[in-house]
């Protein structure tokens, strides 16, 4: 089990970035730096820690949870659909197909709730009942079950950019994504998710809502990006969601919406320079990451000693892409 203190020591080393111009010129996302060799993507995943689109720090080992948590799931639910993952030569890498990304983001929500400007909670609370071009009833409390899920798709935005909404008849007249795949999509991403709760039921959590990223390869629709961390997904705690619920609490979150509503405590909601972390939060950070993936895995986390650029370009080495 991961102690504060191995959080601690690792704090002034987490991967912020790496360098490795052997293989050409770097990339950015959010939280993935990535290169290209010939046909595939060298996705490594960083410690850099996002919300409200915005690089808030570093939370140490949260790389390598996102990443190994990603090709957990991509190896449960490659019977609904094939996805991007080659293999995995590091706790912290991926090498991932080289795929043209579909430029629509897929959140399926089942529950109705969040503190966000693109979440339904924000509009149904300010009066809205058409959301994403879905219609919804009035008298729906906050963290309520909706009676099936929805999507509610976003632009995908880069770095820096935020994430905008679209409507379903919006993506097809405009031509981002043709009906016939978007519609591909939508099947998939609602069946992703149906499993998805399954198997974080059977682990004590709910699959509250979470994004799905497509592309394409060879003319074929499949999985891209990562799916079901902290970071793509808010999960909640089983056993007291009903209680809690019925009482207007807060669920137990399992996820980081904890960090976002510390940013929001302190009056910021994406906008301008964000404040600082300060070790109490990067620690309850770091664990709740490390916590899911135990959940959801059944596996104890290895913890590893940092720097590990070194650790990342011998294992790259040895799988012989360097």
């Amino acid at each position: 089990m991961i102690t504060d203190l191995q959080i601690i020591d690792a704090i002034p080393q987490v991967l912020k970035t790496i360098d490795i111009p052997q293989l050409g010129a770097k990339q950015q996302g959010k939280v993935r730096d990535f290169y290209f060799d010939n046909n595939q993507r060298i996705l490594i995943t960083t410690d850099r820690q996002s919300a409200f689109d915005v690089i808030l720090g570093h939370i140490p080992y949260k790389g390598a949870v996102l990443n190994q948590l990603s090709a957990f799931w991509f190896e449960q639910c490659q019977d609904i659909i094939e996805n991007h993952m080659i293999s995995v030569p590091d706790a912290n890498v991926m090498i991932g197909k080289n795929c043209e990304g579909v430029p629509v983001e897929m959140i399926v929500r089942g529950y109705i709730t969040g503190s966000t400007k693109t979440s339904i909670w924000y509009s149904y609370i300010n009066g809205q009942r058409t959301i994403y071009g879905i219609d919804f009833p009035d008298g729906l409390k906050k963290n309520e079950k909706l009676s099936q899920p929805v999507i509610t798709p976003t632009t995908h935005a880069e770095q820096g950019g935020h994430d905008e909404r679209l409507t379903r008849e919006e993506i097809i007249s405009n031509g981002l994504v043709s009906e016939e795949l978007y519609s591909q999509m939508e099947q998939t991403a609602l069946a992703l998710f149906e499993k998805g709760s399954e198997i974080c039921e059977k682990a004590g959590l709910m699959l509250v809502d979470t994004k799905y990223e497509f592309g394409l390869y060879e003319g074929k629709l499949i999985q891209i990006d990562e799916m079901h961390t902290p970071d793509s997904s808010r999960f909640w705690i089983k056993d007291t969601y009903a209680e809690r619920f019925a009482n207007n609490e807060e669920p137990e979150n399992f996820d980081k919406e904890f960090l976002r509503l510390w940013y929001a405590q302190q009056g910021y909601t994406g906008m301008g320079n964000p404040p600082e972390m300060d070790q109490q939060l990067i620690v309850a950070v770091a664990k709740r990451y490390v916590e899911v993936y135990e959940k959801i895995t059944g596996k104890e986390f290895e913890v590893f000693q940092y720097p590990i650029e070194e650790r990342i370009k011998e294992n790259l080495k040895k799988a012989g892409i360097l």
